[in-house]
């Protein structure tokens, strides 16, 4: 990963803070990680400056995370910006100030990668980030303002050993009128990836409703922040790690806040998406 994946090792307890030793406990989990946060600085609509991706770093160890990954959008509106080299220029940098300042977060490369039809030549030219720079899953979102299928798209990235994960699906009201689609895609090989803010309501009723339903019926697999700043959409783990435990339980809490995004991170299979 060419040096930028972090400053923090697993066997380094002791340099962890109290909300980050409580969360490994509690889950029973070696590292806590938050597979999709957009904490570069100046990069796209997350933190503006590096004081402020700092900030939201330190916030970050507060939610109990360890390892988080910098998940910058590419193509979209952010076409020709966040190439993947610069992504990780900017990943080391960031690692570089947070051992300076004793922040103890592993900070790791990747991308929020909109769908876009180039996608796998893209990502056989290296333009494309996946998760932690691991070759093994692949953040995926859906364009807000209309509905494109990604079930073809899907298909070939799984054939070439691409797992897509599709971001902030209860978020998109075409994607929420659409369950039998999202049935398909996993059952092709994708996963789902619920904002932990949806699980409280912060993107209002609908998307709560969505991200419970996924949760139920055990087609969501994985939790992470998608947090931008301290301020304007923050680290939510916590707060949604205890409200699934309490609907839940805390098996389920387990698996998609603590054993899941681990196990996307060293790029292992998470197994079959319903029991």
């Amino acid at each position: 990963m060419d040096g930028s994946t972090g400053n923090l090792q697993e066997p380094e307890r002791d340099r962890l803070a109290p909300p980050q030793r409580r969360r490994l406990e509690s889950l029973g989990i070696p590292q806590c990680v938050d597979l999709h946060c957009h904490c570069l600085p100046g990069v796209d609509d997350g933190p503006a400056t590096l004081a402020d991706a700092v900030a939201l770093c330190r916030a970050l160890v507060e939610d109990g995370v360890t390892s988080v990954v910098a998940t910058p959008h590419q193509f979209g509106r952010y076409q020709g910006r966040n190439e993947s080299d610069a992504v990780r220029q900017a990943v080391a940098a960031l690692n570089q100030t947070l051992t300076a300042e004793g922040v103890p977060l592993d900070v790791l490369p990747g991308a929020d990668v909109r769908l876009d039809e180039r996608m796998c030549t893209l990502l056989e030219q290296g333009r494309v980030l996946t998760v932690a720079d691991g070759g093994a899953y692949l953040l995926l979102e859906l364009p807000h303002e209309t509905f494109i299928d990604p079930l073809p798209l899907v298909r070939r990235l799984a054939e070439r050993g691409v797992r897509p994960i599709i971001t902030h699906p209860e978020r998109n009201r075409f994607v929420t009128a659409r369950p039998e689609a999202v049935r398909q895609w996993l059952r092709h090989g994708a996963h789902l990836q619920l904002t932990a803010g949806s699980l409280a309501g912060d993107f209002g009723a609908s998307a709560q409703r969505a991200a419970w339903y996924w949760l139920e019926t055990r087609e969501a697999a994985l939790v992470a922040s998608d947090a931008h700043g301290i301020h304007e959409r923050p680290p939510r783990l916590t707060q949604a790690i205890q409200l699934i435990s309490r609907r839940l339980g805390e098996q389920t809490t387990r698996r998609v806040c603590g054993e899941n995004p681990f196990r996307v991170l060293q790029g292992q299979d998470l197994g079959p998406v319903q029991p």
